[in-house]
């Protein structure tokens, strides 16, 4: 059984969805604002929270913060009427799972549940305190971003998917740049050093007169 928490201030819509989430057997903790949500938080752990954002006194982006530093392993799910791109960025950046904008489907939403869930629970361990964030081109340790640019993120995340692989400048030249034959492949190089730069922790291994990995110490 999941037990989820729910930040809604709008009673027609707590009490619906309330009613289709206990219908699926989940455990279902409701919050009003966002301060009864940040004293719910103290007290249980949870493995889902869905979150509206214009809540009173605390704003759901604020206690969705507050989540992704306490119960990283804790899906969310921002259920907002706030449809633009910035608050949806702007809750991706903070390490939401989903963003599903008012009005919506109960049917689709449980949906999403279910496969957020399915993706927290089978989520590896975090590797050297590494995670890699596809949504946002980011790399984070220990929950903190490292502010990689898009090339860095690139050339990162296609090692941190195959441990031990040998990539040669040439094939990490492809990933970041396909169609253009003009770049030297040595910039790859200034890549690396950047990337070891902001990397609190040494994985990328050099192979000499071959390329780079990524290799755990």
């Amino acid at each position: 059984m999941a037990h989820i928490l729910y930040l809604e201030d709008d009673r027609v819509i707590r009490e619906v969805v309330c009613e289709y989430l206990l219908l699926q057997d989940y455990e279902v903790d409701l919050a009003v604002d966002g301060q009864e949500a940040l004293v719910t938080l103290t007290q249980k752990k949870y493995d889902v929270a869905i979150l509206d954002i214009m809540v009173p006194f605390v704003s759901g982006l604020e206690v969705l913060e507050v989540i992704t530093q306490t119960q990283p392993q804790c899906a969310t799910i921002m259920l907002t009427a706030l449809g633009d791109e910035s608050n949806q960025l702007e809750a991706f950046n903070r390490l939401a799972d989903d963003y599903i904008i008012k009005p919506f489907s109960p049917l689709v939403l449980l949906k999403r549940i279910e496969a957020v869930l399915r993706r927290t629970r089978n989520k590896p361990e975090l590797t050297n305190g590494l995670e890699v964030r596809q949504e946002n081109f980011q790399v984070y340790y220990n929950q903190q971003s490292l502010q990689l640019t898009v090339t860095e993120f690139l050339i990162f995340e296609a090692m941190y998917q195959h441990p031990k692989r040998v990539y040669t400048r040439n094939h990490l030249l492809e990933i970041i740049a396909p169609d253009d034959f003009m770049v030297n492949d040595r910039v790859i190089d200034a890549h690396i050093k950047n990337l070891r730069k902001k990397l609190p922790v040494e994985v990328i291994r050099t192979v000499i007169g071959m390329g780079y990995c990524y290799e755990e110490n």
